[in-house]
């Protein structure tokens, strides 16, 4: 293929996708907004998580805490007591940290450069691009799950040559950098999902030489053993719920929230209890408080 039926190919997969995005793009509040703060919030809800769930929590987080200023001086327990069902509670203790350092070292202003951002805690690579393009307006890929999943889907060959990174800013318009970030990730979530991408009516099927080919069923796990292994996460996460479900002045006995979490516990689970414990207040989502014999769990204050 020459170049510049690489270059035409490139500038029709572009001008096909463009068009699709601006009748096809959900209204979705942060894509209406950009507000540093804001877009920031959205991206950090939107790690791991699916957008449905952030949809049902974005809003109301921003009336809770609606700048850096008012996340930054929040208490602790309250910032996670508004981060309920959102899961993954390691995220709002960053995001508050993120808002602590603005406050403190930034005049309140997020950065703009992309090397700064990625020194702010829970701050990554993609993250970092996400918050300067959308929010900056500045011209650079950005490559989540989905964008590099459609990428390797349409650009095969430079696939298997460059590293998902490259690959994105090779193929990256030189306008509308915005639109066409956004127009992937809509891509991603309507058509060209993972396991059984949706073909016969995504916008670019005709240039794409994967199309019709991917099918990549789930494996499902159903022994007992799958069923009876449940991860620390998840013990963490029952944690965090039943301290957020009691007032900001109650705190619980360690032993008793043991059996909370895990009723058929036994005394050689203590170890490993105290060590999620541990770890959970070094993460900064509770507060240990040694009373004579017994210590007692609480939010932070």
């Amino acid at each position: 293929m020459t170049h510049s039926s690489i270059h035409n190919r490139k500038s029709t997969i572009t001008k096909s996708l463009l068009s699709w995005y601006r009748k096809n793009a959900r209204p979705l509040p942060w894509r209406k907004t950009r507000n540093p703060y804001r877009i920031l919030v959205s991206e950090v809800m939107l790690q791991q998580t699916q957008v449905s769930r952030v949809l049902r929590k974005y809003t109301e987080f921003l009336r809770r805490f609606p700048n850096f200023s008012s996340l930054a001086h929040a208490r602790t327990g309250d910032v996670i007591r508004a981060w309920a069902g959102m899961g993954y509670n390691n995220r709002a203790i960053r995001l508050q940290q993120i808002a602590k350092e603005i406050m403190n070292d930034n005049d309140g202003r997020l950065p703009s450069d992309i090397h700064i951002l990625q020194k702010l805690p829970g701050i990554g690579r993609y993250t970092a691009h996400a918050v300067a393009c959308f929010s900056f307006g500045q011209h650079t890929a950005v490559v989540d799950t989905n964008v590099r999943r459609i990428l390797a889907r349409l650009f095969p060959k430079r696939a298997r040559s460059l590293d998902e990174w490259e690959l994105a800013e090779s193929v990256l318009p030189k306008r509308k950098a915005y639109e066409w970030n956004q127009a992937l990730m809509e891509l991603g979530s309507a058509h060209c999902t993972a396991a059984h991408p949706r073909c016969v009516n995504c916008p670019l099927k005709q240039y794409c030489p994967n199309a019709f080919r991917i099918h990549n069923p789930k494996k499902s796990y159903t022994g007992k053993k799958q069923r009876a292994m449940i991860p620390n996460r998840i013990y963490r996460g029952r944690i965090v719920a039943l301290l957020r479900a009691m007032s900001r002045r109650q705190s619980i006995e360690s032993n008793r929230l043991l059996h909370m979490i895990r009723p058929k516990a036994r005394s050689q689970n203590q170890k490993w209890f105290s060590l999620i414990l541990t770890r959970l207040q070094r993460d900064g989502l509770i507060q240990i408080h040694s009373q004579k014999t017994k210590s007692f769990i609480s939010l932070p204050k």
